[in-house]
């Protein structure tokens, strides 16, 4: 899972990026599956976008699937069919 909190000037740019790797599922908030190396080449992309001392991303890592449920009330939201 990925959040942030970037400048309204960069948002664009990293949610760009973001999409290129996981699944957009709220304003700010991505999820998927990824592997370690697809996770670094992310990680560098958004570093060249990315102010350090302004802007912040968030990854969370679940190690063990089984460990990891996603419960939704209400809507769950595909956000993949909007065009930015």
């Amino acid at each position: 899972m990925v959040t942030y909190d970037i400048n309204e000037k960069r948002v664009n740019k990293v949610r760009k990026i973001l999409k290129k790797y996981f699944t957009w599922v709220q304003n700010s908030v991505f999820e998927g599956e990824i592997t370690l190396g697809k996770l670094e080449k992310c990680k560098r992309e958004l570093l060249s976008v990315i102010e350090k001392d302004e802007d912040s991303v968030y990854f969370y890592e679940m190690e063990y699937k089984l460990v990891c449920n996603k419960k939704v009330l209400g809507q769950e939201k595909n956000y993949d069919s909007i065009i930015i």
